[in-house]
């Protein structure tokens, strides 16, 4: 399996509909702190079945939805 797109709206930080292309064999995700890097990878794990909240940074998993 390969990601080619990710698509991202109301997940943590994601509030607006945000999408991802990744074209490369590799891909690098960079930005300042507090950007949501790593709730892209939040929210790949939250598609693939991550159901504790603990894995995905949250207390509960309500905290994965932006409110």
């Amino acid at each position: 399996m390969r990601l080619t797109t990710i698509k991202l709206a109301g997940f943590k930080s994601f509030v607006d509909p945000t999408t991802l292309h990744l074209t490369a064999n590799m891909t690098g995700v960079v930005g300042p702190n507090g950007c949501g890097k790593s709730n892209i990878i939040d929210a790949v794990r939250w598609v693939m079945g991550e159901s504790a909240a603990s894995r995905l940074r949250g207390d509960s998993l309500t905290d994965v939805i932006f409110s």
